[in-house]
């Protein structure tokens, strides 16, 4: 596959299951064997499309309105790299915080490797959790 096939894949994932909630296209565009990895929370691997519908699942259910917005994608050999702002209001229990009801934007980073045109691997490079707590009120905002 090249690698505008690869960041269509990803286009897809994004708009699909994140922004509409299909969680279903997992079946289609992830391997079996996939895993993926979290830097915020290297105890953290999710494996095999199971693993990252239920991921998407916890998250739309903390925050239901979630709308991700595809700032970069870059893609070489069999890597995708996506940068990203996200938005949503927090309604449900997100990182075991209870419900604020706040409204969030922050932004994430994404690399994703294929194998066989479906995606192999997922690390989540950088996420502005930071933003996140101080946005929903949880931690002062700093300076």
């Amino acid at each position: 596959m090249s690698t505008n096939d690869n960041k269509a894949i990803i286009q897809r994932w994004i708009e699909e299951a994140w922004n509409k909630g299909n969680v279903e296209v997992a079946d289609e565009l992830y391997a079996a064997d996939f895993k993926a990895k979290d830097s915020n929370d290297p105890t953290k691997i999710l494996r095999g499309p199971e693993g990252i519908k239920q991921y998407v699942i916890e998250t739309r259910t903390a925050i239901p309105d979630i709308r991700f917005t595809i700032d970069h994608l870059v893609a070489e050999g069999d890597t995708v790299v996506g940068a990203f702002t996200i938005r949503g209001t927090h309604k449900g229990s997100l990182f075991g915080i209870p419900p604020t009801g706040k409204t969030a934007v922050f932004s994430a980073v994404d690399i994703w490797r294929f194998e066989g045109g479906k995606i192999v691997e997922r690390h989540l490079a950088v996420m502005d959790r930071l933003s996140i707590l101080q946005q929903l009120g949880i931690i002062p905002p700093m300076g």
